[in-house]
């Protein structure tokens, strides 16, 4: 079985997600694939089923709706723990994040120079393509932000590019991460890093979708800032 699993969560990503499978596919060393299914009306879920009978590494788990991309990663992180991978990643389906930075990703995990291994927009400055500038200002500032309340020396907290050691998911109590958006992405962040993993970033090159339509939303954004500060003042629990 391939020790590499990516988990993308699609909601209506019929543009995106047959070129997204065949890239990560194509890549060496090999990739398995989950797709998080959140029961997409444009059809994605055909196109992922019929994939399947050309790829043995891809699979799909079907859920009942679009129940946020918090509980799609915890669903595949279960997943791929009761599989036995030893390396977990996090990527969207529509080609912000370049699946060659995978590898890039994987090394830098299985070289042991981090647990939690982040595809950085601002590791080395800002590394953002075809975003508004006031998009721009309000991630760069959030994660200025979450540097600030939390402690944490990471550039990019609300990442959604990141391989996990086993090691860490083993370790983080699923069942109590609290958020779905993009405080999910931070809480996962937090956690490691409180459980005492080491957190590493590598800069990548993050560009805006092309095809299809972003799942931004301001209550994701309100979720982040006042995440932030319930989050830290909880503490953090290891699995039991």
């Amino acid at each position: 079985m391939n020790e590499r699993l990516v988990i993308i969560p699609t909601y209506n990503e019929k543009e995106n997600i047959e070129r997204i499978i065949r890239h990560v596919f194509s890549l060496s060393p090999g990739f398995d694939v989950l797709v998080i299914e959140d029961h997409s009306p444009d059809g994605t879920a055909l196109i992922v089923r019929g994939l399947q009978r050309e790829f043995p590494g891809l699979f799909m788990i079907e859920r009942e709706g679009k129940l946020g991309l918090g509980t799609a990663y915890i669903t595949g992180f279960k997943w791929a723990l009761e599989r036995g991978y030893a390396y977990i990643f996090e990527m969207d389906a529509d080609f912000s994040h370049d699946p060659n930075d995978l590898k890039r990703l994987y090394e830098a995990c299985a070289e042991g120079r981090g647990d939690v291994v982040i595809g950085s927009r601002y590791v080395t400055g800002v590394n953002v393509v075809n975003w508004p500038m006031s998009r721009v200002l309000i991630s760069y500032f959030a994660s200025r932000y979450v540097r600030l309340v939390t402690g944490m020396k990471v550039h990019d907290a609300t990442a959604g590019f990141v391989c996990y050691a086993r090691a860490v998911l083993e370790k983080i109590d699923l069942d109590r991460v609290r958020f779905k958006g993009y405080a999910f992405q931070i809480e996962m962040k937090f956690t490691a890093w409180r459980l005492g993993f080491r957190l590493k970033e590598v800069p990548i090159i993050f560009t805006d979708r092309t095809m299809g339509t972003s799942k931004m939303s301001g209550g994701i954004f309100n979720e982040a800032l006042w995440g932030v500060i319930t989050m830290k003042l909880r503490g953090v629990r290891p699995r039991g």
